[in-house]
Parts: structure tokens; C-alpha cells; sequence
């Protein structure tokens, strides 16, 4: 049954259209969104998923041999080979931040247009297109590492073709340890940025109680006569590396903005620094929520829904810990919808 959802959901990954139509327009305003008002059958599949997680919750012993179950699972390294031999070619090794972090073939993210333009380059870019479902009502991400400063403009060139409008940034520039975890390709407050033939512009700044950063940013290419693309940048710089972190409360308040944007504008982009870990960790929960709210409760299988995303980029949830914070944010993001349900009834 899980070899079969993995290959849908590469299937589904892999067909999300590179082409470039026109970007539909989303406004984003720097006012914290309205609180989402599910349906009564929306309450429902909420509350059969809250009371299904709290009982795995209760029972650690449980979620630890599921986390065991899927890292006995995890792919070889001949088998990484045979399938990322585009990442691994010659012409494409130092657009990886990490050797051991790299695409799979079937679902990598093809670039049109892209810096390194010889041929044996093939598009390539450190990121790949992670989906659980072809449902509209259902987000596609593309999973990708922090951009190194020479694979920036083929960022905001993969940005551009696939119209993502929201890209959620989980790690901070430089760790405690002065080590650079991510390449700053996003800041522009003092005026234009270009990469290449592609600016960006920041249009406003908001810090959040709960420390998320956001930057609007509209994107375009330079000598484009189409209107620029807004794209929502979402930082959460606290959430440590291979850890979690202290409360959920961030990480829930990143998916309450994203509940108002259409999964049909285009991939939300997520990394980290690799791009696997806390990128998978958040996928997972935004995800599962999303499809217990679109009537799908087989998203309440958790190992299923990560090894679907494992079968797409490497080592999607790193640690025993991540896999635990899974289910806290869920079960936490349900009570508090739940919540809100009864408060707009009484």
C-alpha cells in the first residue's frame, strides 16, 4: 500500500507543470489573517484526528518504533547513486550545499532557464517537488536547501517559472556555532536586489510575536514588461538544526497565514539548510492538517505520508524528536481549531 501512495505521489510530484502561464494574483497583507471557520463536517474529521493522535501521542513507545520503522527503510548509498545521477555529475557537485543532500531524478526540479548553461548542466538545481496528493485542495512544496551564493539566481529563476508565492525560510543565516547554514538571497531593504537578470524588491516587513519574520517580495525578471510576482517570504530563524523547537506555537502560526493562500497558485518552497529535516518536519504537519480538513484521513498515518515524502527527497525528517514534534504541532493545531469551532457556535 505504501509503495503504491509513494508512486502516485512521485507521479504527482513529477507532473506539476514547468511552464510559465501567467501567475495568478494573490494579495498578501501584512495584517495578521482572519482565523479560519471550518465546516461542521470539517469539526468532525477534526475531532476523529484529534482523538486518533492523542492516544498515539500517550503511548511514546509507539511513535519510537514508528520512527524506527521508517529509518529502517531509509535508501542506501549505492541506491542514492543510481537514482540522482544528475546531481552527482561533475558539472552540477558544487550546487549542492551538503554531498550526501541531493535530488532524485524522476522528481527533481527541472530549470528552463538556468545560470550554468551547458547542456550537461540539464537544469539542474538542489531542489525537488514533494506532493502527497493531485488533489487542488492539497499543497505541493518543493523541498530544496538553502542557496549557496552561486546557485541565487537559479533560486529566484525556479521561483519565477514554477509561480511559488510563499517561500518558508526554518533556519537562521549563521548558527550559534558561526557556521553559515543558508546564503542571503533574500534581504533587499535598502532597494533593489538583482541576480542576474532577476530583481527582487522588498514592499514591507513584519515581525511576529512569535519571532516569524516576513518580507514581502515582488520578483521579476529585470527587462520583463509583465507585471512583477508578489512572493510571501516566511523566516522562522529559531528553529535550531537537527532539533525542535520549544512550543509549536510558530510553527502553527507559518501554517494559519498559509491556510488563506490557494494550493492552486503554485508550490509553496520550504528549506532549511539542507533542506530535509526541519523542511520535512514542517511539510508533514501543514500537510496532514490539509488533508484532514479536505476529507482524506489517511493523512492520520504519519509513517505512510513520510515515506511518500522520503520516496521524493532524502531523508525527509531527520531525528526521533522531529518525528515527536509532528505530532504535537498536529494535535495542537487541531484542539485549537476545534476550539475556535465551538467559540464561533456558542
Amino acid at each position: 500500500m505504501a509503495a503504491a501512495s509513494s508512486a502516485a505521489a512521485s507521479s504527482a510530484a513529477a507532473s506539476v507543470s514547468t511552464s510559465t502561464p501567467p501567475p495568478i494574483r494573490f494579495d498578501f497583507s501584512p495584517d495578521s489573517p482572519p482565523r479560519l471557520a471550518l465546516t461542521p463536517d470539517q469539526f468532525a474529521r477534526c475531532s476523529e484526528a484529534l482523538g486518533f493522535f492523542r492516544q498515539k501521542l500517550s503511548a511514546p513507545q509507539t511513535i519510537a518504533k514508528e520512527f524506527a520503522r521508517l529509518q529502517a527503510n531509509r535508501i542506501t548509498p549505492s541506491e542514492m547513486r543510481r537514482s540522482c545521477t544528475v546531481a552527482f555529475d561533475s558539472v552540477n557537485l558544487s550546487k549542492n550545499r551538503y554531498t550526501d543532500v541531493v535530488p532524485f531524478d524522476k522528481n527533481r526540479v527541472v530549470l528552463n532557464s538556468c545560470k550554468d548553461y551547458r547542456p550537461e548542466a540539464r537544469g539542474y538545481i538542489n531542489a525537488s517537488l514533494v506532493t502527497t496528493s493531485s488533489s487542488e485542495n492539497v499543497s505541493q512544496f518543493i523541498a530544496t536547501q538553502g542557496p549557496l551564493p552561486h546557485t541565487y539566481e537559479d533560486f529566484w529563476e525556479m521561483v519565477l517559472q514554477y509561480h511559488c508565492p510563499v517561500i518558508v525560510m526554518l533556519t537562521r543565516l549563521v548558527d550559534n556555532y558561526k557556521m553559515v547554514k543558508c546564503g542571503d538571497y533574500f534581504q533587499a531593504e535598502d532597494g533593489p536586489r538583482e541576480f542576474g537578470d532577476k530583481c527582487i524588491v522588498t514592499k514591507w516587513i513584519r515581525t511576529t510575536d512569535t519571532s516569524l519574520e516576513l518580507h514581502l517580495l515582488e520578483v521579476n525578471h529585470k527587462e520583463s514588461e509583465e507585471a512583477p510576482m508578489s512572493v510571501l517570504h516566511i523566516q522562522y530563524p529559531e528553529w535550531p538544526d537537527h532539533g525542535v523547537p520549544k512550543d509549536t506555537i510558530a510553527v502553527r502560526e507559518i501554517l494559519k497565514i498559509l491556510y488563506h493562500v490557494p494550493p492552486g497558485l503554485g508550490p509553496i518552497v520550504v528549506h532549511c539548510s539542507a533542506g530535509i529535516g526541519r523542511t520535512g518536519t514542517y511539510c508533514t504537519i501543514h500537510n496532514t492538517i490539509q488533508r484532514i480538513l479536505a476529507g482524506d484521513m489517511s493523512a492520520l498515518d504519519l509513517v505512510n505520508t513520510i515515506t511518500m515524502f522520503r520516496s521524493q527527497r532524502i531523508g525527509m525528517v531527520q531525528t526521533q524528536d522531529q518525528y515527536c514534534f509532528c505530532y504535537k504541532a498536529i494535535i495542537e493545531e487541531l484542539e485549537d481549531l476545534i476550539s475556535e469551532f465551538n467559540t464561533q457556535r456558542s
